[in-house]
């Protein structure tokens, strides 16, 4: 297939675009490719990971003047330079640079509070599996009662008696 800009040389460039819904296709050769821009997406065959992930950031980004300013003092990063590198130097960064980072988190990641791995179901469970805390007196009573009711329905009235005299050595202890 030919270069659809020149229609010279032998296309070795796919590129497809999605804008609106609406996908267009274009077929370059190297040379076309090139000169539209289209040549760095990868260099050497090694992905540039900073560059896709500061293009997160935005272009107003640049526009703050203050990054030039501030520095972390621990690793001596600015602003600019993570948006440049697309790393952040360490993890004081993430405090110094908080206000700004936060609209990029958010986008990149949906939310900047993590959940961790556990779901927030087991979290519930793991505090069900807490040490149990001890019944107090009125509570066995309470408890007691409700058994011995039971068993006064089912006319099984030798254990209602037991219950009964539990409930009383209960009480007596108070």
């Amino acid at each position: 297939m030919l270069c659809q800009n020149c229609k010279k040389n032998e296309a070795t460039t796919h590129i497809k675009r999605v804008v609106n819904g609406e996908a267009t296709e274009s077929h370059l050769c190297h040379s076309c490719a090139q000169n539209s821009g289209f040549d760095d997406f990868f260099d050497d065959f090694s992905l540039n990971l900073p560059g896709i992930f500061s293009s997160f950031f935005g272009d107003s980004m640049f526009a703050l003047g203050e990054s030039k300013l501030t520095r972390c003092e621990k690793c001596g990063c600015c602003f600019d330079d993570i948006i440049k590198s697309g790393k952040v130097g360490c993890a004081d960064c993430y405090e110094k640079f908080y206000n700004k980072l936060l609209p990029s988190i958010q986008r990149i990641h949906g939310k900047a509070k993590h959940a961790g791995k556990v779901p927030v179901i087991h979290e519930t469970v793991t505090a069900k599996k807490e040490e149990p805390k001890e019944k107090t007196a009125e509570d066995k009573i309470a408890e007691l009662n409700l058994q011995m009711q039971k068993a006064i329905e089912e006319q099984n009235f030798e254990q209602a008696a037991v219950l009964r005299d539990e409930i009383k050595s209960l009480k007596g202890e108070n």
